[in-house]
């Protein structure tokens, strides 16, 4: 198992699109997309996926992803591991929220 780490920020974005997913389409299909998403950051720390470059737009330092309807950010940390920073929906306002988050 490739190493990471989910921060805090990225534990609470996970908890809240497995409630509202729960919410919206039932257990077994918040289950399913929270293991897909565990399957992506599994990808990521492997080096599975490609590490896109978050723009200089937002003013931030750091790589991400595309998952389903998400969109995955993380950093390298100090040890070499995966950083998950923060998960956000792609109808989110990516810049305020990266700014927040990270």
């Amino acid at each position: 198992m490739a190493s990471y780490q989910v921060l805090n920020t990225a534990s609470y974005r996970i908890d809240e699109i497995y409630l509202y997913s729960w919410d919206q389409w039932g257990e077994a299909q918040a289950k399913r997309y929270i293991q897909g998403l565990f399957d992506c950051i599994e990808k990521i720390a492997k080096r599975e996926v490609l590490w896109k470059v978050i723009p200089a737009e937002y003013e931030v330092s750091g790589y991400y992803t595309h998952y389903e309807k998400h969109f995955v950010y993380w950093r390298e940390l100090s040890d070499g591991s995966v950083g998950i920073a923060t998960i956000l929906h792609q109808s989110m306002s990516i810049g305020d929220r990266l700014l927040e988050d990270l």
